[in-house]
C-alpha cells in the first residue's frame, strides 16, 4: 500500500536552489546529504532537491501545494521575488497568474532551477 507521498526534484545549484526555497517559500530543509536537500513539511509530506544536470528540463508541474487563500499566498510569494507564469492556450488561461476551472483555481510559478511549481485552492 502507498502511505505518503515524497516528491523528487532535480537541481543544477544546491546552493542557488536552497536560497530560493529559504527566500522565497520559507523552507529550510531538514536533512542534508551530499548533492542532496530533503525537507519535511508539517502535514508530513516531503520532498527532496538533487544535484542534476537534468533540471529545468520538464514542461508539466512537478510539484503543488494547496492553500486556502490563493491570493493571499500569491501576494505573499510576489513579495518574495516569485513571478507566476500567464498562460493563453485553449483550456488555459490565466489573469494575473491565475487559471480557474469548475472546481479549482491555480497558480503556476518556477523555481531556481527551471522547476514548474503550483499553487491550487479548491472551490
Amino acid at each position: 500500500m502507498l502511505t505518503q507521498l515524497h516528491t523528487v526534484l532535480p537541481a543544477a545549484d544546491l546552493t542557488r536552489a536552497r536560497a530560493f526555497y529559504r527566500d522565497a517559500l520559507g523552507l529550510e530543509p531538514d536533512e542534508t546529504h551530499e548533492g542532496v536537500l530533503v525537507y519535511h513539511l508539517d502535514d508530513g509530506t516531503s520532498f527532496q532537491l538533487y544535484e542534476s544536470t537534468s533540471a529545468g528540463l520538464g514542461q508539466t508541474t512537478q510539484m503543488g501545494w494547496h492553500t486556502d487563500d490563493l491570493e493571499a499566498e500569491m501576494a505573499r510569494l510576489r513579495e518574495r521575488g516569485v513571478v507566476f507564469e500567464e498562460y493563453d492556450y485553449p483550456g488555459l488561461r490565466t489573469v494575473d497568474g491565475i487559471a480557474t476551472s469548475p472546481d479549482m483555481r491555480s497558480a503556476w510559478f518556477r523555481d531556481s532551477e527551471g522547476n514548474f511549481l503550483c499553487i491550487s485552492q479548491t472551490l
